[in-house]
């Protein structure tokens, strides 16, 4: 099978062999993690041990997907990683935590491993030897990696020579940490943060009991202490010390990028029940899925989002393919919004089924629980806000308005080429944003965390918003069959978009109390404000078309 794609600088798999390992997991649903299988190891908060690590084996090996070739791996890019963290997760979120996290944990010997290292640990997890765990929250740190508590002292030989390090401290909520083979844990050395590979067995070292959780009931979830941990120093990550908040940073941006995978698999399956239970249910007559007090409300805004999601996580994606550019705040943004989407397209999916969404069996609860962890996990919503918030804010300002200024134009010169995707609504927006950001900032109005979550909703919806165009834009050009749907579903985002957008701008203008009326009415007309409302325009009968679309009238 041919490893790399025919695009030149572009990391990743050919199309041929990605589909391929899709395929695989697609038989994962028919033999390993039947329906059946998933609803018992959620029920019984079972962690299928064997079956991950059937998954690692030879036969299977998708783990090989994120090895570099050199080390055994496949070499896939971030669009390979992404569609297989996304089928896995579409079959259980729990089961998919699980294989991420053996990712997750590879991550520091990825970006910041010697090539020994690489040999030695990458070449064990390619040889399906390895479940691994990733090592960084802590009890009173949480998603403040900064925070961590964790120590390792050198320990050195009588000639002064540093041999290995004691690491003592704790770990909370780890995923794989009951079961894993090795773990990549970050600890403070005396000249910084670290990563460490630690072993199972090595004295000291001791995983506690697995927690009993909301959702992911099939991933193992545990804490971990560590007393007098000796480890060798070839176990230091790098051979450095002091590189482990660096070695973090460098991943943020793919491995939220992963999380909003995660995210999409669980609202693709939950929105797919619902649509499914829609054409068979009969309700006065009828079925559920030509109400439109079931489709417009339930099922077509949330498909909306999913793709809108799909759209920006594929751009972000590509771009990690094809350059080395540092991308946490597009990480963090994909992370936010499909995280918030996939929650409100599994929660409106457990009330379109009615009872039955309430009952376990139907699948739609468990995703639920399961969905509700993405917002919390690899950084909250509310840690993403304000990544997202503060480096716009700072890009925005040393560009003058340039950033999102740019955006405005790029999608009004989209709409004079594709008219019915709603770009105009997008650029009307992304200069709403831009003048916003400006006034915070000269009016000092950027410590007030309030604000700052307000603008990351604004810059989220924008940002995303603009990518769903271009894809609608790009699947037109090429005649794609999928270009209409697309098309009308930017149009219905465009609506959100531009709604979230003016919405957050008033609550700025006027909840902050530091504009008076007059000033207020000149922003307004000065970034057309009443342009921007005029986004509703014809919007029931575009969710109308996208009912028919979706449930095949």
């Amino acid at each position: 099978m041919a490893a790399h794609g025919t695009e030149t600088g572009v990391r990743g798999l050919d199309p041929e062999s990605r589909l391929m390992v899709i395929d695989t997991i697609r038989q994962l649903r028919k033999r390993l993690l039947t329906r059946e299988k998933v609803l018992e190891f959620d029920k019984k908060e079972i962690f299928p041990e064997q079956i991950i690590r059937e998954i690692l084996g030879p036969d299977i090996g998708l783990q090989l997907i994120f090895i570099p070739e050199e080390y055994g791996g496949m070499g896939g890019g971030a669009r390979d990683c992404c569609a297989v963290t996304r089928e896995m997760a579409g079959i259980c979120l729990g089961v998919a935590t699980a294989f991420f996290a053996i990712h997750l944990g590879a991550d520091p010997l990825l970006v910041g491993g010697t090539h020994a290292q690489k040999e030695k640990w990458l070449g064990s997890i390619a040889e399906g030897k390895s479940i691994v765990a990733y090592c960084v929250t802590e009890p009173g740190a949480g998603s403040n990696v900064a925070a961590i508590q964790t120590k390792a002292d050198p320990v050195a030989d009588d000639s002064g020579n540093i041999i290995g390090y004691k690491i003592n401290g704790a770990k909370q909520f780890i995923s794989n940490g009951g079961y894993a083979d090795f773990i990549t844990v970050l600890a403070k050395t005396p000249e910084g943060p670290a990563f460490f590979v630690v072993e199972k067995g090595t004295a000291g070292y001791s995983p506690g009991k697995s927690e009993e959780k909301h959702g992911i009931r099939s991933s193992n979830t545990s804490p971990l202490s560590f007393t007098d941990v000796f480890v060798p120093v070839e176990n230091l990550v790098g051979m450095v010390p002091g590189k482990g908040l660096k070695h973090a940073n460098e991943v943020f941006g793919y491995t939220r990028l992963m999380v909003a995978s995660l995210a999409l698999g669980a609202g693709d399956s939950a929105l797919g029940i619902a649509i499914s239970y829609a054409k068979e249910r009969i309700q006065f007559g009828s079925p559920l899925s030509e109400k439109q007090g079931y489709t417009h409300k339930l099922i077509v805004p949330n498909a909306v989002r999913l793709q809108a999601a799909s759209a920006y996580m594929e751009e972000i994606a590509l771009r990690l393919d094809t350059s080395n550019e540092d991308l946490q705040v597009e990480g963090s943004i994909a992370k936010l919004f499909a995280s918030e989407a996939a929650n409100k397209a599994a929660e409106d999916a457990m009330q379109a089924l009615g009872g039955y969404g309430y009952i376990s069996e139907f699948e739609v609860e468990k995703i639920r629980r399961d969905a509700k962890v993405t917002c919390i996990y690899e950084g909250t919503s509310e840690i993403q806000q304000n990544i997202i918030s503060t480096f716009r804010w700072k890009k925005v300002w040393k560009t003058k308005g340039g950033f999102y200024t740019d955006i405005a134009s790029e999608m009004a010169q989209l709409d004079t080429v594709l008219p019915d995707a709603g770009c105009r609504f997008y650029g009307l927006a992304a200069k709403v944003l831009a003048g916003t950001v400006m006034l915070v900032h000269e009016h000092k109005l950027t410590k007030s965390q309030c604000i700052m979550f307000a603008l990351a909703d604004m810059m989220t919806h924008v940002e995303v918003g603009a990518g769903m165009a271009r894809k609608a834009k790009s699947l037109t050009d090429a005649g794609k069959e999928e270009a209409e749907k697309i098309r009308i579903m930017s149009k219905i985002f465009a609506d959100e978009v531009a709604r979230v957008t003016g919405q957050n701008m008033l609550k700025i203008l006027m909840g902050s109390g530091a504009f008076d009326p007059d000033a207020v009415s000149d922003f307004l007309k000065a970034v057309s404000y009443n342009e921007l409302i005029g986004s509703s325009q014809n919007i029931i009968a575009d969710m109308d078309r996208v009912a028919d679309i979706l449930f095949e009238r």
